[in-house]
């Protein structure tokens, strides 16, 4: 069943976002948090052995906890962005950055002391890894979502202040890692005209359970007069004086219901595109 949207107006200009529009990012980043958690144990999964990075040192109500910053070549990257646009992509609360990571399964260690702690490993792509290197901003940036994803995932409370280990890249033993085999698709253009002009439109799978859809509309500054329809294998958008009209075959399963959109200051229209599982 398909599911008629009209963007409101308040979408149009970051500043004029409303309390439904705050409510709808924090969803997101939320949603993010969640998809870059889930376990990838599907039938299509593959094994990795991250590679050593770093190792941060924090706590939780039960005691020391290490983190190890690891990275493989097999996790995806994210979105090339200067430094620069991810600051103003974060101060404007857009939610269209993420950093994929694989987030491994605790273990108990012993520390420096002989006293005993937990350990976790995250691994990111080794490229962004390489990247962060060189950059204090993407280090803190990516300590800080490991953090919040590992909160998320076994309900810890971690202490927000950490410090970087400085003769360990890693504390104890890193694990193998389960991972989609499948990698995440290139960014490709789909869609069919239907009207006066078709957007560019990219597609790409930012989780296993999230497609993001980006359509580049150079005309308009804003999303008033756009009308947004979205079914489980379609996308179909229109209106605005009739300068531009999609009508988009996806093929995967959508949750139409699930679904949200925001038009950025940037003149692209970013729709969310939560799939369905297969039963």
């Amino acid at each position: 069943m398909a599911e008629s949207k009209l963007l409101a107006p308040e979408l149009s200009d970051a500043e004029s976002m409303g309390d439904e529009t705050v409510r709808f990012q924090e969803m997101l980043l939320q949603a993010s948090k969640e998809l870059q958690q889930a376990q990838m144990e599907r039938s299509e999964s593959t094994q990795i052995r991250p590679q050593p990075g770093f190792c941060i040192k924090t706590n939780s109500s039960e005691g020391k906890v290490f983190i190890n910053i690891c990275h493989s070549p097999s996790i995806p990257p994210p979105v090339d962005v200067t430094e620069d646009e991810l600051l103003q992509m974060l101060e404007e609360d857009q939610a269209g950055f993420r950093i994929p990571m694989s987030l491994g399964e605790p273990h108990a260690e012993l520390d420096a002391k002989g006293q005993g702690c937990t350990a976790y490993d995250v691994a990111v792509n080794s490229n962004f890894y390489l990247r962060m290197q060189n950059s204090d901003f993407l280090r803190e940036l990516v300590v800080t979502i490991a953090r919040e994803g590992l909160e998320d995932k076994y309900g810890l409370q971690l202490n927000p202040e950490w410090r970087m280990l400085k003769y360990r890249p890693f504390l104890g033993s890193i694990s193998q890692q389960n991972i989609r085999s499948q990698q995440r698709p290139q960014i490709q253009e789909l869609g069919t005209l239907e009207g006066p002009e078709r957007p560019h439109l990219n597609l790409w799978l930012e989780a296993p359970d999230l497609l993001l859809a980006e359509v580049d509309l150079p005309k308009l500054d804003g999303a008033q007069g756009l009308t947004l329809e979205i079914g489980e294998s379609h996308l179909v958008m229109g209106g605005s004086q009739q300068l531009y009209r999609l009508n988009a075959s996806i093929p995967l399963r959508i949750n139409p219901e699930a679904s949200r959109a925001a038009f950025h200051h940037r003149r692209k229209l970013m729709v969310f595109l939560p799939l369905l599982s297969v039963s």
